[in-house]
């Protein structure tokens, strides 16, 4: 169990993420093509190594290859098309953080629906299979400061950073995926965090209800 100092840290680190997610200058990208099926798309991402994350797939939705971020960088994130970046600090609470940019991958997850099936392919073409059980949209109080408080659009309850990173990022095995929320013009208005558990155990933590 991390201490409260270690999550004040890791949530200094995820504050300047969330700014950095938010704060790229948008660039259309065109709309994906057609998916390929799960067994083609394994194929396609496997690597040897069975420690590696390397692709995920929504029936339907998207089929994405994964990098990770470099060691010491907990802010970077890809902006390679078709492609998102694990998040590192998830990691170590043995969970699995799925970043992007919502100008590229981010926008596929905008579209995610609980009940939808998430297929993690590792290196050796092994799989994991979780279920979308809740999605989170949080308005950014201060969109361009790492000291923001976020809102729960469907609740009106207001986190501090280190809560939103509590919440979301660690608890029993799951996988995050995060993007970004624009409106009104701003890149930076709000945070998106959809929730997927294991396909075998769908009982919610009780930091998520």
């Amino acid at each position: 169990m991390a201490s409260k100092t270690d999550l004040r840290r890791l949530a200094i680190t995820f504050s300047l993420l969330l700014l950095i997610v938010a704060t790229l200058i948008p660039n259309p990208v065109a709309a994906a093509s057609a998916l390929p099926d799960l067994k083609t798309f394994i194929s396609s991402v496997e690597n040897g190594n069975a420690d590696s994350l390397s692709g995920v797939y929504v029936d339907g939705a998207f089929a994405l290859s994964v990098v990770q971020q470099p060691p010491s960088n907990a802010g970077y994130v890809s902006t390679i098309a078709n492609t998102v970046t694990q998040f590192g600090l998830a990691t170590q609470y043995g969970n699995v953080g799925l970043l992007a940019h919502n100008y590229l991958s981010g926008q596929f997850f905008l579209q995610l629906i609980p009940g939808e099936r998430v297929v993690l392919i590792y290196g050796d073409g092994s799989i994991q299979t979780f279920r979308i059980t809740h999605i989170y949209r949080y308005q950014a109080t201060e969109p361009n400061s790492t000291r923001s408080n976020f809102i729960d659009l469907n609740t009106g309850e207001k986190l501090t950073a280190d809560q939103l990173f509590a919440k979301v990022y660690t608890g029993a095995h799951h996988v995050t995926f995060q993007t970004c929320i624009a409106n009104n013009g701003n890149s930076s208005w709000g945070r998106l965090f959809v929730i997927a558990e294991p396909a075998t155990n769908q009982a919610s933590p009780p930091h998520w209800n």
